[in-house]
């Protein structure tokens, strides 16, 4: 079978089209024929060496939609034929094949084709916990989404809206503005024209947000808490253009008392029964229409280079997948 792997970090030119061997399942593990694949900024980060790097060589990726191949012993949930998705670690979904263990994949309902669960099983997911956990989003709110226009961005914005909030969205470009007003965001904020944190001053006269949802981190993050109400929700969840500064938390104003947190996809669906409930949530709401999936491009496995430059451009709405 064949792979995209790396041996150093670099730029996308370091992505290789390798043959290696077919892997087998052991007890409790499943051999799966990936399908269609979700790539992401942190697979570009790791590549880059920026992100905290799996030992090289690499095969990069942990989302994908896929067929079961073959069972391991004492495997009871799970046959051959099955579909099914899956976002976990350890990475290595950039493959036309992997073992998995199956407990950590999930059963694809038949209203779902295999592009759409592989552009959403990891970011839908996200998407559902930052809105119902993390920071639970109530009828009323305005929240402040940045990277609105991105692949967890548009799925959060719908999901906001969905459940009765104002959506407030951080955007690079007026073509990206119109995206997100099209995907529930009420007012896109084209944050390279304006001040957003005057915008969101402005919407909210000047009462600030309960919640700021931050997947950029250095650009937007200290700017972000002028954003916030008195106790209100810091959510980190990536770091497209770097670490934040370092906090000095005992130096902030003692009028805000925020909250900060970084939600972690591994620790939210680290049992089976919360994976399922996930899955299960994001696979209903795609089915109710109340949020649509936005594949904005799609590569051959092997192309998985021009994958890599086209989410380092910022260029793209939505989600990219490969196929295999």
């Amino acid at each position: 079978m064949h792979v995209i792997r790396y041996h150093e970090t670099g730029s996308p030119d370091v992505l290789r089209w390798e043959e290696v061997d077919v892997p087998r399942p052991g007890v409790g593990e499943v051999l799966l024929a990936n399908k269609a694949i979700g790539t992401g900024l942190k697979e570009t980060g790791e590549r880059q060496g920026t992100y905290p790097c799996p030992p090289l060589p690499a095969i990069p990726g942990i989302a994908a939609a896929a067929t079961v191949l073959e069972i391991g012993a004492e495997v009871t949930q799970l046959k051959r034929g099955d579909r099914v998705a899956y976002a976990t670690l350890p990475a290595g979904s950039y493959s036309e094949q992997r073992v998995l263990p199956a407990d950590r994949v999930v059963p694809l309902p038949d209203d779902i084709d295999d592009r759409t669960a592989a552009a959403v099983i990891n970011k839908g997911i996200t998407a559902n916990f930052l809105a119902r956990e993390t920071y639970r989003i109530r009828p009323g709110d305005i929240v402040l989404v940045h990277a609105a226009a991105g692949g967890v961005g548009l799925l959060l914005c719908q999901w906001a809206r969905h459940m009765g909030a104002t959506v407030i969205g951080t955007v690079s470009t007026d073509a990206k503005a119109a995206v997100a007003a099209e995907n529930g965001c009420n007012y896109p904020v084209v944050y390279t024209k304006v001040d957003f944190v005057e915008s969101v001053r402005k919407i909210t006269n000047g009462m600030g947000v309960p919640v700021v949802y931050d997947s950029v981190g250095k650009d937007t993050f200290t700017k972000s808490l002028e954003c916030l109400q008195p106790r209100g929700m810091m959510v980190l969840y990536g770091i497209a253009s770097g670490h934040p500064p370092p906090l000095e938390l005992m130096k902030l104003d003692i009028w805000k008392a925020w909250y900060f947190t970084r939600p972690s996809f591994y620790v939210h669906t680290r049992s089976r029964d919360d994976l399922l409930a996930h899955a299960a949530a994001v696979f209903e709401m795609i089915r109710s229409g109340a949020v649509k999936v936005t594949i904005s491009e799609q590569y051959p496995l092997r192309d998985a280079a021009e994958a890599h430059r086209s989410l380092e451009s910022r260029r793209s709405t939505g989600s990219i997948i490969l196929l295999t």
